[in-house]
């Protein structure tokens, strides 16, 4: 496997925008991708939850990944796939035959859930993983999903694997074993945070970026929240990061996507905020919690903030 630079910023993994007549809206989409890394994004994400991919055939899988590796070779930035389910051997052969799509920068692959492996079983699911894949695996932390807590001296364990290089870290919380991982990682392996309200303490306690969906919404203050962070103004990024959680418990208020979604069919960036059933579309005091929000972020005082940025963040 080729060597790789440390995961750092933020990563934003999209939604899967739907036309009026229920099919992907690929020039949606494809604004989507472009907008965030305008903003500051390091890259994106295809095919995350957030991307309902449970619900897509496989030709419109094809089309999501499609237009999202156009748009990061266009713009010279990594895209990291989710793929992967509770299916060792499944697991196994979809990374084998990712080797046909040198466009894809890493895996973002679950823990297994639903079948509820012992720590041993997570331990030899993810080392046969990283030994079969062609590209770096990124570990999908998330038990409210997937009913399995991995400790930190597990992930650290499977940090230390070559094909191994990083955590989306999505716990709920900060805990004692959230400080016991960050106080000790191993070198090249990375915390991502993985619950968006979470973003700042994780940072300050050493992560190196995010993953996150409500940063499709306004990203360019998460990115920096980030930077504020790292240069100093600690005052000010506790500010942003108040405020940016805020926001993004709100968007999570209904299940995800669909918060995201109406707030981004209200600020006129996709054409329907329709998602697929089991999932319904999110009511309107939702989305007018979110818009709330925004506008208040717009009002912060950030440093070389984007302009198009504040006069869309609360659109």
């Amino acid at each position: 496997m080729a060597q790789h630079e440390p995961l750092q910023g933020i990563f934003v993994p999209l939604v899967t925008p739907f036309t009026a007549m229920g099919e992907v809206a690929v020039e949606a989409l494809e604004s989507l991708a472009h907008r965030v890394l305008d903003e500051g994004a390091t890259g994106l994400v295809a095919l995350g939850t957030t991307g309902e991919p449970a619900t897509l055939d496989a030709d419109e899988k094809h089309t999501v990944l499609a237009v999202c590796a156009e748009v990061c070779r266009t713009r010279n930035a990594p895209l990291i796939l989710g793929t992967g389910d509770n299916n060792t051997r499944a697991s196994t052969a979809a990374l084998e035959a990712l080797e046909s799509h040198p466009e894809i920068t890493a895996a973002l692959v679950p823990v297994p859930y639903y079948t509820r492996p012992s720590e041993a079983g997570v331990r030899a699911h993810f080392t046969q993983l990283a030994a079969a894949s062609p590209i770096p695996v990124i570990i999908y932390h998330i038990p409210y999903r997937t009913a399995r807590s991995v400790s930190a001296d597990t992930l650290r364990e499977l940090g230390r694997l070559p094909g191994i290089v990083a955590v989306k870290y999505a716990t709920g919380g900060i805990d004692v074993d959230t400080v016991d991982l960050l106080g000790e990682l191993p070198e090249d392996f990375a915390v991502l945070a993985g619950d968006d309200q979470f973003l700042f303490p994780l940072i300050a306690l050493g992560a190196t970026g995010g993953i996150l969906a409500s940063a499709q919404l306004t990203t360019a203050p998460f990115v920096a929240l980030i930077s504020t962070w790292r240069n100093g103004n600690h005052a000010q990024a506790r500010a942003l990061g108040a405020a940016l959680a805020k926001m993004s418990a709100a968007a999570f208020g209904e299940p995800n996507p669909t918060v995201i979604k109406a707030v981004l069919h209200a600020q006129g960036r996709i054409p329907t905020p329709d998602v697929r059933l089991p999932l319904l579309p999110a009511g309107p005091d939702s989305l007018a919690q979110v818009m709330q929000h925004l506008a208040a972020i717009a009002d912060i005082p950030i440093p070389d903030r984007d302009p198009v940025v504040t006069s869309s963040s609360g659109a």
